[in-house]
């Protein structure tokens, strides 16, 4: 089914009264960012999202591309897809992460568009695809990427890349479908051999995951995953403290200074996906109801170029190793954290296209 965004104004002026009367925190002390937003970056973005940020200018640049909504095993995707201009290479499914959205992506699928198709679904619960009849897995979201690229599309033979919880889904996209899936292109190379049964890890290995195991950054997923409810009524009634919540991360995971590597707008572009569909409660489900299918990571054996981004710049190759059996190409990116397409999209396309030479 054709979609394109058009969200009812009356929700753009509810939102206006809402920021009009946002209540910015003090700051705690302690160095800036040490605990949380701080308060003068909070209110800055909150000044521009009330006064000169246009959510109408957003919405005719997305409603450029091609959009639909797709029944995928009971479960309504957003799909936007950039069909390729000059076709020389294969097709590429784009799964993006949380606390981000769709958005993040365009830039790199702008850029690989030039010479492939591009595909960039929501991932089920974010913006505006339905969430899963079923407990969320990768696995689940996977099926129904590969069904969506080869039965949907017709695409036989397809690249994959995913971050975060996408990274996951990409996983078992290139692990579960190697006759469709010719090759994976991973920023968020998997950890998975620290569990596999049977697997020793080095000492290089065990001190690398100590080293990101930081319980000061892990706080915001155990609320998500063990009161989702409590979080999400808070989130939903108050946009100043939805922007907080997300943008802190974007912070926290970035290879920036704060927020200053990033276009005010984009940030606020992604929360206003966020806000518009009411969705940060779903988004959470990722974290709350993992499936069981995912308990035993699949082992990869497609061509996988990884790409080591600044926020896990200790990743040991061996580590690697355990997961991919067949990896082509192991960069450690100059520039590019956590958000690697959004940060650091003419890196990440140039590994896709070298994986496709």
């Amino acid at each position: 089914m054709e979609f394109s965004i058009d969200i009812p104004q009356s929700v753009l002026d509810v939102l206006q009264r809402r920021l009009e009367a946002a209540t910015i925190p003090e700051p705690t002390p302690g160095p800036e960012w040490s605990r949380g937003i701080p308060p003068r970056v909070l209110a800055s973005l909150v000044d521009r999202w009330r006064t000169t940020y246009d959510w109408r200018a957003v919405e005719r640049r997305f409603n450029a591309y091609e959009q639909s909504i797709v029944d995928l095993d009971g479960c309504a995707v957003h799909v936007i897809r950039a069909p390729a201009r000059r076709p020389a290479g294969l097709p590429i499914v784009l799964t993006h992460g949380w606390p981000y959205s769709f958005a993040s992506m365009l830039a790199l699928a702008d850029i690989l568009s030039a010479e492939r198709d591009v595909v960039v679904p929501s991932l089920p619960g974010y913006g505006f695809s339905g969430v899963l009849p079923e407990p969320f897995s990768s696995l689940g979201v996977a099926r129904r990427w590969n069904h969506l690229m080869t039965e949907v599309l017709g695409h036989d033979r397809y690249l994959t890349y995913g971050e975060d919880v996408g990274a996951g889904v990409s996983d078992w996209l290139a692990g579960s479908f190697p006759d469709a899936v010719a090759g994976i292109v991973a920023p968020h190379a998997s950890f998975s051999g620290r569990s596999r049964p049977g697997v020793e890890l080095t000492e290089e290995e065990a001190a690398f995951l100590a080293s990101v195991n930081d319980p000061a950054e892990s706080g915001y997923a155990h609320e998500q995953g063990t009161r989702p409810d409590t979080l999400a009524a808070a989130l939903l009634d108050s946009p100043s403290g939805l922007l907080a919540w997300i943008a802190e991360k974007v912070a926290a995971w970035s290879d920036g200074d704060g927020l200053n590597d990033f276009d005010p707008d984009d940030v606020l572009t992604n929360v206003m996906i966020y806000w518009v569909t009411r969705s940060i409660g779903t988004s959470f489900r990722a974290y709350c109801e993992p499936g069981g299918d995912d308990e035993l990571h699949p082992i990869v054996e497609v061509p996988a170029s990884i790409l080591i981004q600044r926020h896990e710049a200790g990743y040991p190759r061996s580590l690697a190793d355990k997961s991919y059996t067949d990896i082509r190409t192991f960069e450690r990116l100059e520039r590019g954290g956590h958000f690697t397409a959004w940060e650091a999209p003419d890196a990440v396309a140039a590994a896709v296209r070298a994986l496709d030479s």
